[in-house]
């Protein structure tokens, strides 16, 4: 048995359908997934070398609040500095890699 559509869930669907809003979508979705992605591996890193996230704030210079918030948000924005700052508190080097060519199109 499916289940009753909710008025958000019917109101996406209208807007997806609409072909501007599918690509805008489409590409926000795929700067919402790279993000997570960051944020997952960086977390993986910290429990890998056993550090707490106070300890991780602390050698990255960061309010130990923003590293809870980073790694418990349903949807967190950090910002490119906070990136680095983790990475290089991980001993990781952020980099820009090109996309697959099955991503770039």
């Amino acid at each position: 048995m499916a289940r009753a559509r909710t008025g958000a869930e019917r109101y996406l669907r209208d807007r997806r359908a609409d072909p501007d809003y599918e690509r805008a979508y489409d590409a926000a979705r795929q700067r919402i997934d790279q993000i997570d992605g960051i944020i997952r591996a960086l977390d993986q890193r910290r429990r890998s070398l056993q550090l707490s996230k106070a300890e991780l704030a602390r050698r990255a210079d960061l309010r130990p609040e923003v590293i809870r918030r980073l790694f418990s948000a349903e949807s967190p924005n950090p910002t490119l500095s906070t990136l680095v700052a983790l990475a290089g508190a991980l001993n990781l080097e952020m980099t820009a890699a090109p996309l697959e060519e099955s991503r770039a199109s």
